[in-house]
């Protein structure tokens, strides 16, 4: 699958990838899993979102999980991204869409039901187009949108 990178602008501020060509498919650096990784809509996502975290809200890389396998409901499922504090307990759950799918309920129902494994204090949703931020209330169950995310220094409150 070829990308228009000019066609895909994003939401996010401009940062530099590297990219290079493998065969017939373009490839994009990851900054957290330290590899190039095949160039698809939602990949590009992703890394949009990689470097938002780690540039503006100050995460560091190596407490960033990406596309790692969790138990749920005994089934292996992979959620996109994760951010976790310095013991190992995850903070943040991110769900990248590609820029062509909408922000429904059922994203919304797919990333609360890894927060039931993950128990993050915040959810992010977003299509590089759209985002949505929200603050989880691990006692009440109740999820609020929020207007943006704090920095990594205040995600644990």
């Amino acid at each position: 699958m070829i990308i228009s990178l000019k066609e895909m602008q994003l939401n996010f501020p401009e940062y530099k990838f590297h990219l290079q060509k493998s065969e017939r498919k373009t490839m994009i650096f990851d900054i957290v899993r330290r590899k190039f990784v095949a160039l698809t809509p939602e990949e590009w996502v992703r890394q949009h979102v990689l470097h938002f975290l780690v540039g503006e809200k100050k995460v560091p890389a190596t407490l960033i999980g990406v596309e790692s396998a969790i138990k749920l409901f005994n089934t292996m499922k992979r959620f996109d991204i994760a951010v976790f504090d310095r013991n190992g307990r995850a903070m943040l759950v991110v769900e990248c869409k590609a820029p062509t799918v909408a922000l429904t309920q059922d994203v919304l129902d797919q990333v609360i039901r890894y927060n039931m494994a993950l128990k993050v204090n915040y959810l992010m949703l977003t299509n590089g187009l759209t985002h949505l931020f929200c603050k989880a209330d691990q006692e009440s169950g109740n999820i609020r949108i929020i207007e943006d995310l704090p920095d990594f220094s205040n995600l644990s409150s």
